[in-house]
């Protein structure tokens, strides 16, 4: 895969990945996983303008579940409400 990491650096960061403890890894993809939450916080903020916390997590499960997932189970209809 294409790579525009430096080799030498890309090798350290395999070295210390293979270093670290599952606990560990699990916690860099938790960080992760919440920094992809926020940034697509802020994107939907920036489309809809402030809202609610309730509807805030709506339109971040509607980026994740399917039309009638998120009618099903929020009652929500991205259609309609939008992403």
């Amino acid at each position: 895969m294409p790579s525009n990491t430096h080799p030498e650096v890309e090798q350290l960061m395999i070295e210390a990945y293979r270093a670290m403890t599952p606990a560990q890894k699990l916690a860099r993809v938790q960080a992760l996983n919440e920094t992809v939450m926020q940034l697509a916080a802020a994107r939907l903020k920036k489309e809809y303008g402030p809202m609610p916390e309730r509807e805030l997590r709506l339109r971040l499960a509607s980026l994740r579940f399917d039309r009638a997932t998120m009618m099903r189970v929020f009652g929500w209809d991205p259609e309609r409400h939008g992403r």
